[in-house]
């Protein structure tokens, strides 16, 4: 079977399973897992919150098809069993919350399954390779899983935006990734990508609505941030190792904006509140959920068309990227904090 239709089966099968699991899952388990409305949470009526079991079983379904079916190197299949067991722990954890809706779980307890899921991706070799000392990288690294992993659980805030900022990211990887001696990255960003797809009808479903939940946006989060170790972004050029930060962009940048305008209000930055981009555009001008989401997704995939480029570019190119980005995410940042102000 060749790598094209490997690749593709991955992300099908991927796709399937969540798909076809959501139905079932939500006559066995939505019983135990509904978010009630109150607070910040503007849902009608309670909803079944088993979206990240759903994912949990696309992907891990689609990556031990394609592992029974492909022979992977050694090295890539020992970074694989890490950044699924990272995963679990941080599913698990997200799944706790999940089951203790509205209040849901301490911050720290979440915060310490994060960082022994960081760990372990450390432990299994799955770390930024920036500088020689390693105990320059593991920081870095450690930084780099929690934020990622928070910054796709604070974009859960609307039907749809966390899982297609999910799916965006993951086909942008699996197209930087190609090609790449770490084949486990492009077959698990399919994966991802497979089951954002499969979940998406279901967040929007007004019969069959299901929420993502702390162990879906969790899951996605942390998986992406370790799959975009796993790549050889400067093999081609220098400038490659700043792609990662634009294929997350839209998930770092609002996860950074949110804390700021917090902080400058005199708010606790790890508290929720309605300062969410997405609250400030439709306070500002009326934008329906479906326009932003629409905009999120287009900004999404210009990021990673960027991303790409600077894998590619010569120096000069990526200097004037970077410059270009810097101006307009700034640009974007003061904008937003004079726009739909409460």
């Amino acid at each position: 079977m060749n790598s094209f239709v490997l690749y593709a089966l991955c992300a099908v099968i991927s796709c399937g399973i969540t798909a076809a699991s959501l139905p079932v899952l939500r006559r066995i388990l939505a019983p135990y897992f509904m978010d009630a409305p109150g607070g910040l949470k503007k849902h009608a009526s309670a909803v079944p919150v088993l979206g990240g079991f759903a994912i949990m079983l696309g992907l891990v379904g689609s990556l031990v098809f394609i592992r029974l079916t492909t022979a992977f190197p050694t090295g890539t299949l020992h970074a694989l069993r890490g950044v699924l067991l990272g995963a679990g722990l941080v599913f698990l954890a997200g799944v706790a919350d999940d089951k203790n809706k509205p209040g849901g779980i301490r911050a720290g307890v979440k915060l310490l399954a994060q960082s022994a899921a960081a760990v372990i991706l450390m432990c299994y070799g799955v770390q930024i390779d920036l500088f020689q000392s390693p105990w320059l990288n593991y920081p870095l690294t450690f930084f780099w899983v929690i934020g990622i992993t928070n910054a796709f659980n604070l974009l859960d805030i609307s039907d749809g935006l966390c899982v297609s900022q999910a799916a965006v990211c993951a086909a942008g990887l699996a197209v930087i990734s190609f090609p790449s001696e770490f084949i486990y990255v492009n077959f698990a960003a399919l994966a991802v990508l497979g089951a954002c797809i499969g979940f998406w009808p279901y967040n929007f479903s007004r019969k069959h609505k299901t929420f993502l939940g702390d162990s879906g946006s969790m899951l996605l989060g942390f998986t992406l941030a370790a799959l975009c170790l796993g790549t050889g972004y400067t093999q081609r050029t220098t400038s490659g190792f700043l792609a990662p930060f634009f294929i997350l962009a839209i998930p770092l940048f609002d996860t950074l904006f949110v804390m700021f305008a917090r902080l400058i209000q005199g708010k606790n930055p790890l508290l929720g509140s309605d300062d969410h981009i997405v609250l400030r555009l439709k306070r500002a001008f009326g934008l329906s959920q479906r326009k932003i989401l629409t905009l999120y997704i287009v900004l999404a995939v210009f990021n990673n068309l960027l991303a790409f480029a600077l894998t590619h570019c010569h120096a000069k190119m990526a200097a004037a990227v970077v410059i270009f980005s810097i101006v307009y995410f700034a640009s974007a940042a003061v904008f937003l904090l004079h726009t739909g102000k409460k």
